[in-house]
């Protein structure tokens, strides 16, 4: 439970300071905005390639680990359309409300899931985390915003258009790329490589200050009964449903942790852009990403030591 503590300490540190920073130091949104994009389409697709396409994955439980990600995602998402019509009558959360509920119960945050598995088990963690990347990006990109669609934007998306945004992500094409050059065994010069893991270790700090820049500490004295019933869906449920899975499918030890690392994490802030972009409850969402990444110090050692 320490080690796993102490592993956990720099990550949130590192999230402090981007906070402290976004306030104090570089106040202007500008700044922000453009290392979001240096990191979301540079930095972290550099980290993604050079890590998977080195990765030895014939010794990884690719199946057993994306298996038990994909079906937890999969069943929180049927939790929270289940809850639907409860959340309108008990808490009044309308349509907009509804979408920034189910985002922040099954979304993940990536740069402190990489981070957290870096950390902790190395190259391994890394591949195992990147590869639940591939299992869940598109799948909670494509359901986030078909519930945004459908329940809080001003107009409906087409089908079409929903694909072209996840086809769009750099992330999915980064391990994409990455597993193909590993599966071909194309030699990678060795400048090259030097390069992308030059870039690589940039991407996981600058996330995380990212991170901080995002919290938003307005309403969380008097916090909405939705923003409570979320943090316990994402931080509480969605790793014990994560971990079951993947104890179904045989993983054990640091495999086994892994799942519930990427589990247990807080929910994705890029998710707060998109609720903004298509009619989201975004102040509500706001609440949710900072009251999660408050409380995630203390839950991600316990189910990451309880699984491990």
């Amino acid at each position: 439970m320490l080690t796993v503590f102490g592993a956990l300490v720099p990550v949130f540190l590192l999230i402090i300071l981007g906070f402290v920073l976004r306030r104090v130091l570089l106040k202007q949104d500008m700044m922000w905005t453009g290392l979001e994009q240096l990191v979301y389409y540079v930095l972290f697709p550099a980290l993604l390639i050079d890590t998977l396409s080195r990765a030895n994955l014939a010794s990884a439980p690719i199946a057993g680990v994306g298996g038990a990600l994909l079906l937890a995602v999969i069943t929180m998402s049927a939790l929270c359309l289940a809850l639907r019509s409860w959340l309108a009558r008990g808490l009044d959360v309308d349509g907009p409300a509804f979408s920034s509920v189910f985002q922040g119960a099954t979304r993940w945050q990536t740069y402190v899931a990489l981070s957290v598995a870096g950390n902790l088990w190395g190259d391994r963690g890394i591949t195992l985390a990147s590869v639940a990347m591939v299992a869940m990006i598109p799948l909670l990109n494509v359901l986030a915003v078909w519930v945004l669609a459908h329940y809080a934007a001003p107009r409906r998306l087409s089908w079409p258009t929903i694909l072209l945004t996840i086809a769009r992500n750099p992330l999915i094409w980064a391990c994409a790329i990455g597993l193909a050059i590993n599966l071909v065994q194309l030699p990678i010069p060795r400048p090259l490589h030097d390069f992308a893991d030059a870039l690589g270790r940039c991407s996981l700090a600058l996330g995380l200050l990212l991170v901080g820049a995002g919290l938003h500490l307005e309403g969380l004295l008097r916090p909405r009964a939705a923003a409570g019933l979320t943090v316990g869906l994402k931080l509480l449920l969605m790793p014990l449903i994560a971990t079951g899975f993947g104890a179904a499918f045989g993983l054990s030890g640091p495999d086994l942790a892994v799942v519930a690392c990427c589990a247990a994490v807080p929910s994705a802030s890029n998710g707060y852009i998109l609720a903004r972009q298509m009619g989201g409850d975004a102040p509500l969402l706001a609440q949710i990403l900072t009251l999660q990444t408050m409380l995630a110090v203390f839950t991600m050692p316990l189910f990451i030591a309880l699984a491990g």
